[in-house]
Formats: C-alpha cells, structure tokens, sequence
C-alpha cells in the first residue's frame, strides 16, 4: 500500500463512529486501534509549504479552502484532514490535530463512540449540546461555554443537539496530549464572567489553578472580541509553540496577513503577535508546542 493510501485509510480509520448518528451500545464498540497511535501516523506535515504559504514560519487556510462534508444532519468544515478529507499539507498544526467547524440539525447527533489518549475540547456558537459519558457525566453546553475531555485511558461518549427547533453549532478541536494513559476526565465552565471586550481572554492553559479550564499539553487557548480599529498584542508563552488564530468573525490582520471569517493562520518562530480588528471581530488563537 503506497504511504498516500495508507494515511488516508488510517485516519478514516480513527474517525471511524464518530459522524455516525445512529446510537451504539458502549460494551458492542471495540477499539482498533488507539486514536492517539492512529492519528500520530499522520503528523510531520505541518511545515509543508502550500500555495497559500506567505512565508517560512507561517501557514495560511482560508475558509473555502477547508475540507466539507453534508450528512444532512451534520454540516461539517474540516481545517485539518478527518474521516474522508484527506490532503497531506494540511494534516496537523503542531499538537493541534483537528479542527471541525460543526453544525448539527434539530434533535440529531452523534451516537456513542469511543475515543482514548486525546484531549477534546468543544466551544458551542450558537445552540445547546447535550452530553453523555461513560464517566456518569449528563451535561448541556451552550454558546458562552468551553467543554474539556481528556480521554486517557479510554472513555465513551454522545453528543445530540438538543434542541428540536434550531441547530447547534460547535467548534471540535482535538489536541495530541503530552502523556498517555491518564485518567479519564471532564470539564465544563462558562467563559462568559472572565471574557473582558477588546483583549484576548485566556480560556485553557496546561494548568489547573489557571483562568479557564486545563488540559494535559502546553498549550494556551485564549478568544477575544473587539471592536473595529483595535490592536492589540498577544506574546508566546512557549518559544516551542505556535499559534493558530481562528477568525469566528469579522475582519483582522494579524502581522500583516488579512484575514477574514473563519480563515486560519498560522505562526511559529514569534515572540509575539500583533492582532488588529479591521472591523468588529472574534477571534480564537490556540497556542500549541509545535513538535509532537
């Protein structure tokens, strides 16, 4: 098997039951693989030059660029290669492994499924997501909140719009952990009492007693909303990490570059970024260790 057909089977591979929206008995789901061991096939493409490349240290994904995929119940934008979106310049950015753009129809979802060794975060835009885990958790999030698993050792769970008159819209991000087998665990709080306008507010960071909630991986994850004509600065934590902005809304630059909804950027080999809304804007930067 050539190594093009070999990545992309094994990444449909480790998607495989998640755009599923028929319910599955947890005890009937065997893994086959670890999705941390399947998805880490893939890396090592982040540095590979595109024809929106700009320059040596930086990555540019516009929003009509980005793998789609219409189940009817589910509209899915895929910025990083999942299930049947395959193109290997656009695998991975540093640890920041997936990035789907989801909206679920009225009273549908995705079915139970497992997933182990990853650390999955969900930021509702719009709607109400209802959660159940194997862990006992029963949880709704909604706009305004971030929501947190850290796999580990295994776990399974459902995700169902819940509500029967409107969609829910979700960002699903999953990100490569820095250690294995870790206990499984969840977490959800509003963002809404720490987000200050015209300033990034930081809402995930490798640390407990930090603003926001955690996650096992040096990475920061902050969102900001601003108003036209506003600059401002955002500086590295990590000199190994990158960030990845994620334009929600609005109009910006970051450094020079022109960015608009739902375009990507990416940066790495920076102390710091200069971020201005050229109109009314959100913006979502994940800053994340560039080797994996």
């Amino acid at each position: 098997m050539n190594r093009k057909k070999f990545l992309s089977t094994s990444l449909k591979s480790a998607a495989l039951g998640i755009v599923s929206p028929a319910m599955v008995k947890a005890k009937n789901i065997k893994l086959k693989q670890s999705d941390y061991d399947q998805l880490m096939k893939q890396v090592g493409f982040n540095h590979i030059p595109n024809k929106e490349h700009k320059t040596m240290n930086t990555v540019l994904h516009k929003a009509d660029t980005r793998g789609h995929a219409n189940h009817g119940w589910l509209d899915s934008h895929h910025t990083f290669s999942f299930a049947n979106y395959y193109n290997p310049e656009r695998v991975h950015f540093g640890a920041l492994r997936v990035l789907n753009d989801d909206k679920v129809a009225e009273g549908k979802g995705f079915g139970t499924h497992p997933h182990d060794n990853m650390e999955i975060i969900s930021i509702p835009m719009s709607g109400d997501l209802e959660h159940k885990d194997s862990m006992g958790n029963i949880a709704t999030i909604k706009e305004g909140e971030i929501q947190v698993m850290s796999a580990g050792t295994g776990i399974y769970h459902s995700e169902y719009n819940k509500n029967l008159n409107k969609n829910v819209e979700f960002l699903q991000i999953w990100v490569f952990p820095n250690q294995k087998g870790v206990t499984p665990r969840y977490d959800q709080i509003s963002i809404e009492g720490i987000s200050k306008p015209n300033q990034f507010n930081q809402i995930l960071s490798p640390n407990e007693a930090d603003q926001g909630v955690w996650i096992h991986q040096n990475a920061w994850f902050n969102m900001g909303t601003f108003d036209q004509d506003t600059t401002i600065e955002y500086s590295i934590n990590d000199k190994a990490n990158g960030v990845y902005a994620f334009v929600l809304e609005g109009d910006i630059e970051i450094n020079g570059q022109k960015l608009n909804k739902r375009d990507g950027f990416g940066i790495w080999d920076t102390e710091k970024l200069t971020v201005k809304a050229n109109k009314g804007a959100k913006v979502l930067l994940m800053e994340v260790p560039m080797e994996v």
